[in-house]
Parts: C-alpha cells; structure tokens; sequence
C-alpha cells in the first residue's frame, strides 16, 4: 500500500513536497518538489528515492541552506518525520 503525504514547507525557496512511501517496507517511492532550486531539488529527491524513511531522515536532517537554518533537505526530513 502507498502512502501519500502533500507537506508545506516552511523558510525555503520550495512551496511544498509530494512524497509517496511503501507503507509495508517503509521506503520513499517518490519524492516531488514544487519550486525551489529545480536541480538541487531534483537531485535531493532522486537521492532520496529507495531510501527507508529513516535513513532519510538521519541523512537530510539538520542541513542549512546558507544563513538558514533549514534547506529543502531539512524539509523534506521535517515532512518524512510528520508521516
């Protein structure tokens, strides 16, 4: 079964993220920015994908982007956390 999770982000360049997650092995399926740094954010998501949730979140967690203190990354674990 598929889980799908709509998050609103706050304090970055991003409006939102789009995450679908395998509820039975708990890992991303897909992951989808709306806005922000179009490769950075496509980068993040296809890094993200396979992942178990946890791993990502361990991995994005705490990442600032510049004088920040979030980024998309940091976001998106902030979102995976909330799921």
């Amino acid at each position: 079964m598929t889980k799908h999770i709509t998050y609103t982000t706050q304090g970055v360049c991003s409006r939102k993220i789009d995450i679908d997650i395998d509820t039975e092995t708990n890992i991303i399926l897909q992951v989808q920015f709306t806005g922000g740094c179009n490769g950075n954010t496509q980068g993040v998501a296809a890094l993200a994908r396979g992942l178990k949730v946890e791993d990502a979140i361990e991995r994005l967690s705490d990442i600032h982007c510049g004088p920040r203190p979030t980024s998309c990354p940091d976001q998106l674990a902030r979102a995976l956390r909330e799921a």
